[in-house]
C-alpha cells in the first residue's frame, strides 16, 4: 500500500472526498481532503491517517499569520523510514488560502509526511509550488490557538532546530518545548 500512493494510481479504498477529525491538546478541528486538488497528496495523507501517523505528533512550527506546521512521527525510527518515500509531485489547482493544507518540501519531489495549515492568504506559496490538498472545515479558531511561542524555526528563530526536530522527534520537542500543542489522535470520518 505504501507504494501505491506514490505511483500516480489511486490506492485503493481513499475516497474522491473525505473528512478527518484531529483531537489536538487545544481542541478538535476537521479537515476534507479532496482528491481533485492532488491526488497523490490525498492518497498519502488518507494513508498516515489510516496507520496513526501524525498521532502524538507535535505542531513544532506555528508562526502566526503564516502557517503552523506537523508532520515529524513521534518516534524517530518511524519517522526515519516515512520521509525517505517521498510522493511524487501534483499540479497545483487550489491556492495557498487560509485553512488550506498542503505538504512542506525543500524541491521538487520531496514531498512525505511533513504537513502545514495556513494561517492567512499565502499566495507567494503558490509560486513555489505548493498544492493545498485539503481545508480545515470545522475548528479554525482550534487551529488559531496553537502555541506560537516557539515562533519560526531557526536560523530565523532562536529556539527550535529543525535537524534536531528530524532526527529527535518527541525526545527532542517534549522535553524542550512542553508548551508546544499536539495531536493526541486522528480519526477518518464515515
Amino acid at each position: 500500500m505504501l507504494l501505491l500512493s506514490s505511483c500516480g494510481k489511486k490506492a485503493a479504498g481513499v475516497p474522491e472526498v473525505f473528512r478527518a477529525k484531529f483531537i489536538t491538546s487545544k481542541g478538535d478541528f476537521v479537515v476534507e481532503a479532496t482528491r481533485a486538488w492532488s491526488p497523490r497528496g490525498v492518497d498519502r495523507f488518507h494513508e498516515l491517517l489510516r496507520r496513526g501517523y501524525f498521532d502524538e505528533g507535535r505542531f513544532f512550527r506555528v508562526v502566526p499569520g503564516f502557517i503552523a506546521q506537523f508532520g515529524v512521527h513521534r518516534d524517530y525510527e518511524t519517522h526515519r523510514i516515512w520521509r525517505e518515500f517521498f510522493i511524487g509531485d501534483d499540479p497545483r489547482k487550489e491556492s495557498n488560502m487560509r485553512g488550506t493544507l498542503a505538504f512542506a518540501q525543500s524541491e521538487q519531489r520531496t514531498r512525505a509526511t511533513e504537513i502545514f495549515i495556513n494561517l492567512a492568504d499565502n499566495t507567494a506559496l503558490d509560486e513555489q509550488d505548493f498544492v493545498p490538498f485539503a481545508r480545515v472545515i470545522e475548528g479554525m479558531d482550534v487551529v488559531d490557538r496553537l502555541y506560537s511561542g516557539y515562533g519560526e524555526m531557526r536560523p530565523q528563530g532562536k529556539y527550535i532546530d529543525p535537524g534536531r526536530v528530524e532526527q529527535g522527534a518527541n525526545a527532542y520537542l517534549v522535553p524542550r518545548f512542553p508548551m508546544m500543542d499536539y495531536i493526541r489522535r486522528t480519526e477518518i470520518l464515515k
